[in-house]
């Protein structure tokens, strides 16, 4: 004899599939669960892993903290000539890992065409870095088709900046700063002789950071050929500041903030960032509620299917209630069949879900070389992969909520049935 709760036992016999409407309105509950848990735990995954993978790129290759030196008076924007002592001052701190000047500013590239490459033009962002910088170079390195050497006029691309202008390691680019654009200009303007000859610069290398606003856009030189395009002498931009915790960002920029003075701004990367980073949350979030009310619509199913239920079984109710079943042993029936659909909905959503989060990529491939769709351009959305983090505590979340969620849907139905009189049950037996 079965040790189980005969409501248990109930629950399960009646759970068995029948061609009646009520199992056609079951099984579609259980699969409305399924689909609920499994798109919420794909959606959720994407989204941590876009939040997650965005920060990493954020942190690998932009600094955690930027100084740049500023007037006291009008707070405007100035180069930095004495950097070396600004670098030993932001040093001493426990905090910051390592500092190191930089030159930034956007720059005019031309390929040299030859008989079957034309000419191309685009406008990037060059960054001078100091090659000595461990930090930069450790994140430049990881996908790198040539050498780091940025001796001599050497220069680093992206590779979807190569891709866009077919370059290779060892073409040349002739690189115009924004200081000859506007000579230029000016001689325009004012009908004067002028002849800007450009610095002819080697491909040495070209880097995958993996990130497309990177890879595509920006252009790496050493801090002298940048000084030398922007007429700086020995002057920088400001500094870029590695931290040992990037999380420690505000709290960090504040001690040095006190210790630099006013003549100096600090920003932190989460500041540069915050606009992307906070998009990426909200949407989380949002996407998350929205489709929370796919389990909700399959709640309603799970309402329906047990109200009819309870109605097509009102004389077994009433027959169990003379033979002596309580009220919550008779509500205890269908919250046990609630319970069974949500359990067996919620697993395979999990199931479902787990899969579809491991083999995203794969499928994304796969639709890419049948059908030439591309779901997922990294132009777009910046990354080559689709991007997933499975969290424990969101994927429990979703399973936990969405069960309980079934139970609630099987809540009036069992009250109803728990208060069936066995008189009015069998009055018209």
């Amino acid at each position: 004899m079965s040790k189980l709760p005969f409501e248990l036992l109930l629950a399960l016999r009646y759970l068995r599939p029948k061609r009646t409407f009520v199992s056609i309105i079951t099984l579609i509950s259980i699969i409305g669960v399924a689909l609920g848990v499994a798109v919420l735990i794909i959606v959720i995954s994407v989204m941590s892993g876009f939040d997650h993978d965005l920060r990493e790129k954020i942190l690998g290759f932009s600094p955690h903290l930027t100084i740049t030196q500023v007037d006291p008076a009008t707070q405007a924007g100035t180069t930095m000539a004495d950097y070396p002592a600004v670098v030993r001052l932001v040093s001493s701190n426990l905090n910051v890992l390592s500092a190191s000047p930089f030159v930034a500013g956007p720059v005019l590239l031309e390929t040299q065409g030859d008989t079957n490459r034309p000419e191309l033009q685009d406008a990037p962002l060059l960054r001078g870095i100091d090659p000595a910088d461990a930090v930069t170079a450790r994140s430049l390195k990881k996908d790198l088709i040539g050498s780091l050497d940025l001796s001599g006029h050497g220069i680093l691309v992206g590779i979807d900046f190569a891709d866009h202008l077919g370059l290779r390691v060892g073409d040349h680019l002739s690189v115009f700063s924004v200081v000859e654009i506007k000579k230029i200009y000016d001689a325009l303007t004012n009908k004067t002789d002028f002849a800007a000859l450009p610095d002819d610069y080697e491909v040495r290398g070209i880097f995958n950071l993996g990130y497309y606003d990177y890879d595509s856009r920006v252009v790496i030189t050493s801090i002298d050929n940048a000084q030398d395009l922007f007429n700086l002498e020995d002057s920088v931009h400001g500094l870029f500041v590695t931290l040992r915790d990037p999380y420690a960002a505000p709290a960090v920029a504040g001690e040095l903030q006190k210790t630099l003075g006013n003549g100096f701004s600090i920003d932190t990367w989460m500041r540069d960032n915050s606009s992307m980073l906070t998009a990426v949350a909200v949407e989380k979030n949002v996407m998350f509620y929205l489709l929370f009310f796919i389990v909700l619509v399959a709640a309603l199913c799970i309402l329906s299917a047990q109200i009819t239920f309870v109605i097509q079984k009102t004389r077994e109710i009433g027959m169990l209630k003379a033979l002596g079943a309580s009220p919550w042993q008779i509500s205890g029936i269908f919250l046990f069949q609630s319970s069974l659909i949500g359990v067996i909905g919620v697993t395979c959503g999990f199931g479902l879900g787990m899969l579809a989060v491991t083999y995203r990529n794969g499928f994304l491939h796969f639709l890419r070389n049948a059908t030439g769709l591309e779901i997922f351009p990294a132009s777009v959305y910046g990354f080559d992969e689709l991007p997933a983090l499975i969290a424990p505590s969101d994927v429990a979340a979703i399973c936990v909520t969405s069960f309980v969620i079934c139970i609630f849907g099987g809540l009036l139905p069992a009250w109803r049935a728990g208060g069936l009189k066995p008189v009015e049950a069998l009055r018209y037996e």
